[in-house]
């Protein structure tokens, strides 16, 4: 018997953990990777060294493999469509991860199918970001509308090419770098969330429960499974909402709608990302099927699996780089305190405030679940030391 070959597009930690998904499955992986010592580089088997944005490249590795998925939104869209004329499956193809690539492309797509968004428009210059800002104001409200978001369209992710503006004179970093910059309205938001579903190309879809996301500086800190307190009306609104988005944009894979919830109890889109996502690492151990298997399931057109919770509570605590880099010998506290505990370790070198890992814990108890989670995190990192 003959099992398919899935290319992996990206040698990082979403890689090696999509291709440690397939591995019970017997599904092989061809992986393009930036350098050997990328994440998942270190663990596939088959791995070519070269640059995506380079089509032949992309055309020499898609050779013997039948479906390119990806670990990042970055290759061209152009270079995709260059592969599927050649008849190789992409998945998601490049009419939908387009809208995962370009936050305009995004923005004017879910206004057209009409998806809640913050108030948004493209500025040219400082000048269109003073009108933008200006045009927030309520009728006989005083002030200069700031702050704002500022975001370049592409390129983007935990927190970088994004600006919180103040004030006009802050304005003007965004355009130094020669591309279209997208303003939002500044939300104020209650929290965040994000609504993770998975769909195939014959349109199974399943979709995960509704977890919050919290953040710190702009890098998401910890995930709550389910999201504590949130209505159940709500949280249908979210699945349903990522569902149809995964619909009309035509996506295949795993899609991440990252939500705001308003202190006036509606629900915003913030971002999207199609591919497994950090908001849903939880599920590696918390759920019956984890979004990488899924994801793995999709791009295959295999029947997905089961996405409920195993647990009453999951909580994903994001391991940053420190200044204590032998995180190894963490192991022996962390796994002699909390014999449940799941580590999952990226094989990246430590540096300060880089994502190195995670770990996930459960149970019946949210508060011990999160203290079990963000001690085990904190005393990998260093932060913690009893």
């Amino acid at each position: 018997m003959t099992f398919p070959v899935v290319g992996m597009v990206g040698g990082g930690q979403l890689a090696r953990m999509t291709h440690e998904a397939g591995i019970p499955l017997g599904i092989k992986f061809k992986l393009l990777s930036d350098t050997p010592q990328d994440s998942a580089a270190q663990v596939v088997g088959d791995v070519v060294v070269g640059d995506y944005r380079d089509l032949d490249t992309l055309r020499d590795f898609a050779r013997g493999c039948d479906v390119i998925t990806f670990d990042h939104e970055h290759v061209p869209t152009e270079h995709l469509r260059a592969l599927e004329a050649d008849g190789i499956p992409v998945r998601p193809g490049p009419d939908a991860l387009v809208h995962a690539q370009d936050k305009g492309v995004m923005r004017a797509k879910l206004d057209a199918i009409g998806v809640p968004c913050p108030r948004h428009r493209i500025v040219t210059d400082v000048a269109d970001v003073v009108a933008f800002a200006a045009e927030g104001l309520a009728e006989g409200e005083e002030g200069d509308g700031f702050p704002v978001i500022l975001k370049t369209v592409r390129g983007g992710y935990d927190g970088k090419g994004v600006w919180f503006v103040r004030s006009p004179e802050e304005a003007a970093d965004p355009f130094r770098a020669g591309v279209p910059v997208l303003a939002e309205e500044k939300v104020d938001f209650a929290r965040e969330l994000a609504a993770n579903v998975v769909r195939s190309p014959h349109g199974q879809a399943v979709a995960y429960p509704v977890v919050e996301s919290q953040q710190v500086g702009g890098v998401c800190d910890t995930v709550i499974a389910p999201a504590p307190g949130i209505a159940e009306g709500l949280a249908l609104e979210a699945q349903e909402l990522a569902l149809r988005i995964a619909k009309e944009l035509g996506v295949v894979g795993h899609l991440a709608v990252e939500l705001f919830e308003t202190r006036d109890g509606r629900i915003l889109v913030n971002e999207l990302a199609m591919r497994p996502h950090n908001s849903g690492h939880w599920t590696q151990d918390g759920a019956v099927t984890s979004q990488f298997a899924n994801h793995v399931r999709a791009v295959l057109d295999l029947p997905l699996g089961d996405p409920r919770p195993r647990a009453r509570w999951t909580v994903m605590a994001n391991v940053l780089g420190g200044d204590y880099p032998d995180m190894y010998s963490a192991y022996l506290h962390c796994m002699a305190r909390d014999p449940q505990l799941k580590i999952h370790m990226y094989g990246k070198d430590v540096k300060p405030g880089r994502k190195v890992g995670h770990v996930n814990t459960y149970g019946d108890d949210l508060d011990d679940v999160l203290e079990r989670a963000r001690h085990a995190a904190g005393y990998l990192r260093g932060t913690i030391t009893e």
